[in-house]
């Protein structure tokens, strides 16, 4: 998949950007770069690995996508002479910039979607969407994200048009699937008094009304065999998880005072991927 919009500018020097092999010779390898229009980038064969190279087809394929970091750009030339090093690029910023590359990708499709949905020409979307959210964001895709956890509010306050809005939450809620955590633990409770059944409901009662003033977030307590009831809180952010539970922990010491439980304790289970 490549990519919806381009950018109009020119790479900095030192700056990681993500090329395709378009053709590889015995002295270096000519490669398009991804993001920006219209733009080429030559390879030397020095900069092409760490260790020596007898065959440079060895290392680079026709096709191939590669990250290189910008060592040269020559603005005089028409057009721009940019030279880029793959082996200046550590395995740790190849991995975190094809990762960002493949996440525009994703929200630049949601935009082209939503456009597509309002009638609107690609070129009104890279100027009234996708331009404004790639300057303000290093990560677009994380916009749509949080649009998804929280509401279409947070496009409108990074002061997307109105129109947009809408079809925007729309695509983003149909393509991003919001991963969530899961908080597990139980609450061991007796009462020996004559009415303890009922304080033992009224005490689960009173936990299960808790409010949760979070989307993507849910709170289950449910028994698992007198006297252990278990609580799980699932959520799309684990901070979020944390303080709900400590919240509910609160009100829980406080209900076990009040209603004179003769045994209270809890004890937390694991925290995992929902």
């Amino acid at each position: 998949m490549s990519l919806v919009f381009k950018r109009r500018d020119l790479p900095e020097v030192g700056e990681l950007v993500i090329a395709r092999i378009k053709r590889v010779f015995e002295y270096g390898a000519y490669a398009d770069l991804e993001e920006f229009e219209n733009l080429e980038a030559f390879i030397p064969w020095s900069e092409v690995s760490t260790r020596y190279v007898r065959d440079i087809r060895s290392v680079l394929r026709e096709g191939q996508i590669v990250v290189g970091k910008v060592i040269r750009v020559d603005k005089k030339k028409h057009p721009p002479q940019i030279d880029i090093s793959i082996k200046r690029v550590s395995e740790g910023e190849r991995r975190v910039r094809m990762m960002r590359w493949k996440r525009n990708q994703k929200a630049q499709k949601i935009i082209e979607l939503a456009a597509k949905k309002l009638g609107k020409s690609l070129e009104e979307a890279y100027e009234r969407v996708w331009s404004p959210l790639y300057k303000a964001f290093a990560d677009v895709l994380s916009i749509f994200e949080e649009c998804v956890i929280q509401g279409p509010d947070v496009l409108r306050n990074v002061g997307l048009p109105e129109e947009w809005i809408g079809p925007l939450y729309d695509e983003a809620r149909r393509h991003i699937e919001i991963k969530k955590v899961k908080i597990r633990g139980y609450f061991e409770i007796q009462s020996y008094k004559p009415d303890g059944v009922e304080r033992i409901k009224k005490f689960l009662s009173e936990l299960e009304s808790v409010e949760i003033p979070y989307s993507h977030t849910t709170l289950r307590i449910y028994t698992v065999g007198a006297p252990r009831y278990q609580i799980e809180i699932e959520s799309a952010d684990y901070k979020v998880a944390e303080r709900i539970l400590s919240e509910i922990l609160k009100k829980a010491e406080k209900l076990s005072r009040e209603l004179g439980l003769d045994v209270y304790n809890f004890k937390r289970e694991e925290v995992g991927k929902a």
